[in-house]
């Protein structure tokens, strides 16, 4: 696969505390941190790299053709990443394995039924393994630690399948729910295994858990898992499954 780098400059909640969040007043659920510009996101699908041909050629699906109303706004095809460049360059898509893209679509529903005004936002989907080595090779951490925030792409990460997904919620003027930290923030205040530790030190607050409950929620309900190191990261299955239903994409 090739792939072109850009630079530039620049159903119910299923506990009590899940059941007293629905019962949350808006504003403990809505801190504002980014906006997020909402506008043509919802355009007829044209192909606009040989990237996405190959993705389309695999099997994977564009999710605005399971579900129209989730935002995407990828991350890896801006400056706005760790990285501090462009990787995607003109892809700007979330491409899934089928049956993951239905499981997102079932979440989005959940999210919605609750809070019709939310969406959800995708910051990456697929990953080729090309690129998971690109940002192994660049990241400012040491070898030993950066599994806390990569998979090693000799192994493959779920990224690299299609099979799983880096969200977030939105309101209805398109700004992020607080999350606490910004996405592909390093360090334990990303941490959801560290969250309440956080809470007692007062390096997050009760609204930024609220929120990072209802999403883990929404994630859950549609069939995903989360990790203990990063509130955004979802995976679909595991990666002993993903390596008998998939293909690592290249």
């Amino acid at each position: 696969m090739l792939v072109f780098f850009a630079s530039c400059n620049d159903n119910a909640l299923n506990n009590n505390k899940h059941e007293l969040l629905i019962k949350s007043t808006k504003i403990s659920l809505v801190s504002k941190t980014e906006k997020i510009n909402l506008l043509n996101k919802s355009k007829p699908i044209v192909i606009t790299s040989y990237m996405e041909q190959s993705l389309i050629d695999i099997g994977l699906v564009e999710i605005h053709t399971i579900d129209s109303t989730i935002v995407v706004d990828l991350k890896y095809s801006s400056c706005d990443n760790f990285l501090g460049f462009d990787v995607y360059g003109e892809f700007n898509k979330c491409y899934l394995q089928p049956d993951v893209a239905n499981k997102l679509k079932k979440s989005q529903t959940f999210l919605k039924l609750i809070f019709p005004y939310y969406n959800i936002i995708v910051f990456d989907a697929v990953r080729p393994r090309s690129i998971q080595y690109k940002m192994w090779d660049t990241i400012n951490i040491p070898k030993s630690e950066r599994t806390k925030y990569l998979s090693n792409p000799e192994y493959g990460s779920l990224h690299n399948f299609g099979a799983a997904v880096d969200v977030s919620i939105i309101d209805e003027n398109g700004i992020e729910l607080d999350m606490g930290t910004k996405y592909d923030f390093f360090g334990e205040l990303a941490y959801p295994r560290e969250e309440w530790r956080m809470l007692k030190e007062g390096k997050l607050f009760q609204n930024q858990l609220l929120n990072r409950e209802l999403l883990r929620n929404v994630m859950k309900n549609g069939g995903f898992s989360g990790i203990t190191t990063e509130w955004w990261h979802f995976n679909s299955c595991n990666r002993k499954q993903a390596y008998a239903k998939y293909k690592i994409i290249e």
